[in-house]
């Protein structure tokens, strides 16, 4: 089997950090840090992402066996699991298929609820990359700008631009195989699915990828749950407001 990129920091109990949908772990460094003096911090890359192996298959049901081929492989039988976005839709589905395995779970910014594909132009500003023409990154960015306006997106998305070779970009993650299954990406959490161990959800206070309305939802798989609002936040709340995401998951944490 193969195992997931990784890096991992500290010593202590375990936490799993999963990055979003184009990201990877080395977004999650600057928390991970901080995390690091207290925990053993593991920052993955998810399957098609990063450092780690790609493949024409994609689901969130593919990334929790992932998972956990890791965790055995690193002999990881209790965990601290964090995932944001993407990343966690796979902790969640994750907990309700190992629920012994996971001693407490948090939730950045995503509900257990299906959101139709919504990366359409993101995707279309990366497939207009024609990397044998390309330069330099300032090259990649002027295409990526005639499709995003938010700087800080773009600057999200360049960070997986690497050098394959002396002439040549290339992109990190598995481009083909993400566009291709974009709409798996919104899937929920099968109904009746059930995790009653402690969680807690994040919510970005400019964000809408969680409302009110899904609080009975959130009850419903996850009973032993909280929700709290980062301030001055949208979905990249970890970066936009780094040291009241850093409280809020330390003290959760912290808590027997």
């Amino acid at each position: 089997m193969k195992i997931l990129h990784s890096l991992i920091l500290g010593n202590g109990e375990p936490l799993i950090i999963l990055h979003g949908y184009l990201g990877m772990g080395d977004n999650w460094k600057t928390l991970a840090n901080r995390l690091a003096e207290n925990f053993e911090v593991h920052l993955i890359d998810q399957r098609n992402h990063g450092r780690s192996f790609h493949s024409d298959n994609f689901s969130y049901d593919l990334m929790v066996e992932d998972l956990a081929v890791y965790l055995r492989h690193y002999q990881l039988k209790k965990i601290f699991l964090l995932g944001h976005s993407m990343g966690g839709k796979t902790g969640m589905l994750f907990s309700v298929n190992f629920p012994k395995v996971v001693d407490k779970l948090i939730v950045a910014d995503i509900a257990p609820k299906y959101y139709p594909p919504h990366h359409q132009l993101i995707l279309k500003a990366l497939n207009s990359v024609d990397f044998p023409v390309i330069n330099s990154r300032n090259d990649v960015d002027l295409i990526f700008k005639k499709y995003i306006q938010e700087v800080g997106i773009r600057q999200f998305l360049l960070k997986n631009v690497y050098r394959k070779s002396k002439d040549e970009f290339a992109y990190r993650f598995n481009l083909e195989s993400l566009t291709n299954h974009n709409a798996e990406v919104g899937d929920g959490l099968p109904q009746f699915s059930l995790f009653s161990g402690d969680t807690l959800f994040l919510k970005g206070e400019r964000s809408g990828y969680i409302s009110s309305n899904d609080n009975e939802l959130i009850k419903a798989h996850f009973p032993n749950s909280k929700t709290v609002i980062i301030s001055n936040a949208g979905h990249w709340l970890h970066a936009e407001n780094p040291a009241e995401f850093y409280k809020s998951v330390a003290e959760f944490l912290k808590k027997n």
